[in-house]
């Protein structure tokens, strides 16, 4: 039970990060506002914006966490426009900080397999919008 009160709890925090959001606005010209799109006060610092940091940035630790997260990252810096990239590298700055608690604690670390596995499922189909394939 308290493996799937975890993957809920996990995929529940995933799912409020991405509501909190706020969303952007477009104009009549089409461009985006990218005001719209700025981190809330208080979120976490977004990694960094170059895709050659990716190895700078820590790893979860677990496997299919580590190509999930790098699988998304990648998408959202190739494909995802800029104005609303700050939303999910907030997002993916989350997903590192907790999985990475998570991996440390031996009892919690076996969860992290599946809760990546459903997270990259989820991921693929929200991020088609954007033309994502991973």
């Amino acid at each position: 039970m308290s493996k799937s009160l975890l993957l809920m709890s996990c995929i529940l925090i995933g799912l409020l990060v991405l509501a909190c959001g706020k969303a952007v606005e477009t104009n009549r010209n089409g461009n985006t506002n990218a005001a719209t799109a700025a981190v809330p006060a208080g979120s976490p610092v977004a990694p960094p914006t170059n895709k050659n940091d990716n190895a700078s940035v820590a790893q979860v630790g677990v496997a299919e966490c580590d190509t999930f997260i790098t699988a998304y990252e990648n998408c959202v810096n190739a494909k995802v426009p800029e104005a609303a990239r700050a939303q999910f590298r907030t997002t993916m700055t989350t997903w590192r900080t907790e999985w990475k608690k998570l991996a440390d604690n031996p009892q919690t670390r076996p969860t992290l397999v599946n809760i990546c596995k459903t997270h990259m499922e989820n991921a693929r189909t929200q991020m088609k919008a954007y033309n994502c394939t991973f």
